[in-house]
């Protein structure tokens, strides 16, 4: 069965921030072969994503108490490079930090992310389609993770969920992921240069921002449960 679902921000724009997101579609249960799969798309930015296990695991891979998480990041043109080694690292890093591996030690789960369209605020999506494939597949987690992109542009302004141009144009580009509970942060990368303070602006804004996306996660997975019931 597939679904869709939208959001948006509702937060108010300031002369600092433009606090709009991009319009934000989900849709789960695409391919019959993984255990979970979900296509993530912000704006013209899309992703899918496929979750196999927890299954079994090469030997030389086991850990005796809990289980292994493996993220592969297929680039859309091309064989994946340093940057999409780095790019696997976060994901497996943000992954690792909400789901339960030590309920299936000496098992594997597979993560497989391939770009679809890249149009800005990439990583952000790859986290946000990765939490929702994890979802479908009903792997065990602590909690959901959220993840917002924005870029700090020549003037000081802050702009949410930026495009491909809007990225080009900026002095800096931040990525944060927040959990579903207290909305901590679990993964933060940057890009470009900024202060201490323009920082926390970003972390803010984007922390606030997270929310939104956190409850849209939520009212999925809860329309789910419901259809399945």
């Amino acid at each position: 069965m597939q679904r869709y679902y939208s959001v948006g921000s509702n937060m108010a724009a300031t002369d600092e921030t433009s606090a709009l997101l991009r319009s934000f579609e989900c849709e789960q249960n695409l391919l019959s072969r993984p255990d979970g799969s979900a296509n993530v798309r912000q704006g013209d930015t899309s992703v899918l994503a496929a979750v196999y296990g927890p299954g079994e695991v090469k030997m030389s891979e086991e850990i005796i108490d809990k289980a292994t998480l493996k993220v592969i990041f297929k680039p859309k043109i091309g064989l994946p490079g340093c940057a999409e080694k780095l790019q696997e690292r976060l994901l497996r890093n943000t992954c690792e930090s909400v789901v339960l591996a030590v309920l299936h030690p000496r098992s594997g789960v597979n993560i497989v992310l391939q770009v679809i369209q890249d149009s800005g605020s990439l990583l952000s999506c790859c986290i946000n389609a990765a939490c929702m494939a994890l979802v479908d597949s009903a792997v065990p987690m602590k909690c959901l993770v959220s993840a917002v992109t924005c870029a700090v542009m020549e003037e000081g302004r802050i702009v949410l969920d930026p495009d491909s141009k809007q990225e080009k144009e900026s002095s800096a580009v931040l990525t944060f992921a927040f959990d579903s509970r207290e909305n901590n942060v679990v993964t933060c990368s940057t890009k470009g240069c900024y202060t201490p303070e323009k920082y926390q602006e970003c972390l803010s804004a984007c922390g606030a921002a997270s929310r939104n996306i956190s409850s849209f996660f939520r009212q999925a997975v809860e329309r789910r449960m419901s259809k399945e019931l």
